[in-house]
C-alpha cells in the first residue's frame, strides 16, 4: 500500500515489481482521479488501485500488507502517533515499512526555501485538493442552516444575554427545525441547567453550547467493514422513493474503490424497473449483480445470490429489497423471512441491516424509523436527499432518538456525494 500516495506516481512505480498488487490511499478524490487516469492510461487497472481514505483510521484488516510506502505524507499527520501505528496494525509481521521525506538542507539560503516549500506550498496544495468534500457538504446543508440557525438568530436577535425568558423561544425554533421533541427538550434541559448556573449567557456562548451538546447527542458514522468469516452482507430497507436503488449503487462504487468485490442482489421483485435500475448501476460502477424475474420471491433471490458468492471471493454483498410503506405489518413480515432464509446460507448473514431515509421528508423519517426499528433489526441508517431541503435537521433527530449511526448522508446526484457521516464535520457546516 502507498499512503498519501497523491496522484499515484509512488504507487506506479511499485507496480513494477513482478507479481504486486498495489493500493494507492489518499484523502483527496480530485488527487484520486488524476492517478486512476495515470493508471488507466497504463492499462493497470489489475494491478493498482486507488481508494480515499484517512491515513489515521484505515479501513484495512490486521495484517493486510506486505509493504507500505508514505511518501513525503508523514509530515501532513494530524497525529503522528496514531498515523505511524495505523500503518503497523496494517502491516504484515515481518513486512516492511518505507518513510520517504526529504532532509533538511543547511545551506541557510536553500533551508529557506525549503521550508517555504514543504510547511506552506505542499500543505496548500493539499487543502485545495481535499476540501472538495466539506464544500459540498457545506453547499449541500446550506437550506437547513438557513432554516434551523436563521430561526435562532432571529430569537436571539438583539439580545445580549440569554435568561429563562428566551428559552421558551429557542425551544420552538428547534422544534420546528424538524429536530424533533424528545431531541429538542434534552437540548433545552441542558441549556436550563447552564442558565440556572451562570444565572446566563450571551449569544456566542450559546453557539457553541449547541455545538457542543449536538455533537454529543449524535452517533458517529463509520465506513469500515468488519472482519466476517466470507462476504460481508447489507440488506438496504426503506419505503419507496426515499434513495434505496441509488444509495445502492453508490454504495457499490466506494467499495469498489476501497478494493472491494462487490456482488448485489435484486431482491426488489415487486416495483416496475426496479430490477432494471439495479442492473444499470451495477454496469455503471462495474460490479457483478445476481437477478430474477420480476415477481420472483424475493427470499429466493437472496438465497441465489449469497449462494453464488459464497466460494467466489466476494468481500461485499448488497441486497435490495421492495419498498415497504412503514404502516403495512405484512410487507414489514417479509423482512424476517428475507433474514432468515439468508442466515441459511450464511450464519449471520445480514451482517448490517441498513435503513435508507429521505431527509426532506422531515418528521415522516422519524415516523419511519420508528416503524421499522419495531418490526426489524436495524444497524445503520443513510440519509439521503440533505441538498435543496431545509430540514436537514431531522439527522439530529434521528441520530438521537434511535442511536443508530447515521452511516451516510446523501448531499448531491454524483456517485461520490454519498459521504461517510461525520457528525462534528456536519455540526460545523451548520454553526459556520
Amino acid at each position: 500500500m502507498d499512503i498519501a500516495t497523491g496522484t499515484a506516481d509512488i504507487a506506479l512505480e511499485l507496480s513494477k515489481i513482478k507479481g504486486s498488487k498495489i493500493t494507492g490511499l489518499d484523502i483527496s478524490e480530485k488527487m484520486l482521479d488524476v492517478g486512476r487516469q495515470k493508471v488507466t492510461e497504463r492499462n493497470l487497472e489489475n494491478k493498482v488501485s486507488l481508494v480515499s481514505g484517512d491515513a489515521e483510521n484505515l479501513s484495512f484488516s490486521k495484517n493486510t500488507f506486505d509493504l507500505i510506502s508514505i511518501g513525503f505524507g508523514v509530515r501532513n499527520f494530524q497525529n503522528l502517533e496514531k498515523g505511524l501505528l495505523e500503518s503497523f496494525r496494517v502491516l504484515r509481521e515481518g513486512g516492511t515499512l518505507i518513510i520517504l521525506e526529504t532532509s533538511v538542507p543547511q545551506n541557510r539560503l536553500v533551508k529557506l526555501f525549503y521550508l517555504l516549500f514543504s510547511r506552506t506550498f505542499i500543505p496548500l496544495v493539499g487543502f485545495l485538493f481535499s476540501k472538495d468534500k466539506k464544500e459540498k457538504l457545506d453547499k449541500g446543508l446550506e437550506k437547513t442552516k438557513e432554516n434551523v440557525f436563521g430561526k435562532l438568530s432571529r430569537v436571539v436577535a438583539g439580545k445580549t444575554t440569554i435568561d429563562e425568558l428566551a428559552l421558551d423561544d429557542i425551544e420552538e425554533a428547534l422544534i420546528t427545525s424538524d429536530i424533533g421533541v424528545e431531541t429538542t427538550l434534552k437540548i433545552i434541559g441542558k441549556l436550563e441547567e447552564r442558565v440556572a448556573k451562570d444565572k446566563y449567557i450571551n449569544t456566542a456562548e450559546l453557539n457553541d453550547f449547541l455545538k457542543a451538546e449536538i455533537s454529543l447527542l449524535m452517533k458517529e458514522g463509520y465506513d469500515e467493514i468488519p472482519k466476517v468469516d466470507g462476504p460481508y452482507v447489507i440488506m438496504v430497507v426503506g419505503v419507496n422513493g426515499v434513495g434505496k436503488t441509488t444509495t445502492i449503487g453508490k454504495l457499490a462504487h466506494q467499495f469498489k474503490q476501497q478494493g472491494k468485490k462487490v456482488v448485489l442482489g435484486a431482491a426488489d421483485t415487486f416495483r416496475a424497473a426496479a430490477v432494471d435500475q439495479l442492473v444499470i448501476w451495477a454496469d455503471r460502477v462495474g460490479v457483478e449483480i445476481v437477478k430474477q424475474d420480476m415477481g420472483s420471491d424475493p427470499a429466493s433471490v437472496c438465497f441465489d445470490t449469497l449462494q453464488s458468492v459464497k466460494a467466489s471471493g466476494a468481500d461485499v454483498v448488497i441486497i435490495d429489497t421492495a419498498g415497504r410503506l412503514h404502516n403495512k405489518i405484512n410487507l414489514m413480515n417479509e423482512l424476517t423471512k428475507i433474514k432468515n432464509v439468508m442466515a441459511k446460507v450464511i450464519l449471520e448473514a445480514p451482517h448490517d441491516v441498513m435503513l435508507v431515509l429521505d431527509a426532506s421528508t422531515g418528521q415522516n423519517a422519524i415516523e419511519q424509523a420508528t416503524q421499522f426499528t419495531k418490526a426489524t433489526e436495524v444497524n445503520s441508517l443513510a440519509l439521503t436527499k440533505l441538498d435543496g431541503t431545509a430540514k436537514g435537521g431531522v439527522v439530529i433527530g434521528i441520530s438521537d432518538q434511535f442511536q443508530i449511526p447515521v452511516r451516510y448522508i446523501g448531499v448531491g446526484e454524483g456517485v461520490e456525494d454519498l459521504q461517510v457521516f461525520n457528525k462534528n464535520e456536519f455540526v460545523d457546516s451548520l454553526f459556520n
